[in-house]
């Protein structure tokens, strides 16, 4: 699932194969901007903004790119069979003399001016990967809202970008907390801590190729995925309920004994759960 993280990797990944080459293939396969043609524009860089990729290229223009829940970039060396997916899949296809890069199942994809670049990632938070990162200020956004579940507030990319549905889940846990706790009652000590957490663990795993938030190989992730297994500290089965705003629901883990707080009663309501 692509996270802050994973998108850091895709933009190493992108940069280390475009950046100061020259475009010999440029192909858009989205109508908007299926007659746009950077060949012959040297790429300048590829960077991550949350969950955004901007891959910037000579002449002040940006291929600006989301992968949301199932787009990928795949890099390609000449004669490389293409592995990401059918061909009818494909949404753009960027290449220079030794590489080539293709983005499969893009949801968002567009050619903007680079000076214009705010229009599509301005809204965003602090980047938890970013040299824009301010502790404070994340902590201050996700406080704005005392009566929003938790893990609302850490999926909203307006307050800290680069938090996803994995992340949301482990933090919570490694918090003690359910994501339905109100942000206004995860207690003082814990909300100060939240920020340096959540930007350690995705500092640790963005060189890594299987995410890990426990620190045990073969166990990488303390809650996620594992309902109705046991809780690897516990012993407690994890449970998983569905949480979301009304746009879209998570599928959203949760240890009931080690982690206190409301939690969904049956018809999705949340309602008082054990609390420390």
């Amino acid at each position: 699932m692509p996270e802050g993280d994973t998108v850091w990797q895709a933009a190493r990944r992108l940069h280390d194969a475009l950046a100061g080459k020259v475009l010999t293939r440029s192909d858009f396969r989205v109508p908007r901007f299926a007659t746009v043609d950077l060949t012959g524009r040297t790429v300048l860089d590829v960077t991550p903004r949350g969950k955004h990729l901007l891959a910037r290229v000579e002449g002040g223009l940006t291929v600006h790119s989301h992968l949301r829940m199932d787009g990928s970039w795949k890099v390609f060396a000449p004669g490389q069979r293409w592995s990401g997916g059918p061909a009818h899949q494909i949404r753009v296809i960027l290449g220079t003399a030794d590489r080539t890069a293709v983005g499969y199942r893009l949801p968002v994809l567009e050619v903007l001016r680079t000076a214009d670049e705010q229009r599509a990632v301005g809204h965003l938070g602090p980047d938890l990967l970013g040299p824009d990162w301010d502790a404070a200020r994340a902590l201050d956004n996700l406080r704005a809202d005392p009566a929003r579940p938790l893990g609302e507030a850490l999926l909203d990319q307006r307050n800290l970008a680069g938090i996803g549905n994995v992340y949301k889940c482990e933090l919570c846990f490694l918090l003690g907390v359910t994501p339905w706790l109100p942000v206004g009652e995860l207690p003082a000590d814990r909300a100060a801590q939240l920020p340096a957490l959540a930007r350690r663990l995705l500092e640790a795993n963005r060189d890594r190729p299987v995410r890990r938030t426990t620190g045990v190989r073969g166990q990488d992730l303390f809650v996620y995925g594992r309902a109705p297994r046991p809780c690897l500290r516990c012993g407690t089965s994890v449970r998983v309920a569905d949480q979301g705003d009304g746009s879209r629901d998570r599928p959203t883990y949760w240890c009931p004994t080690c982690q206190s707080g409301p939690t969904p009663r049956p018809g999705g309501l949340a309602g008082a759960g054990r609390r420390h």
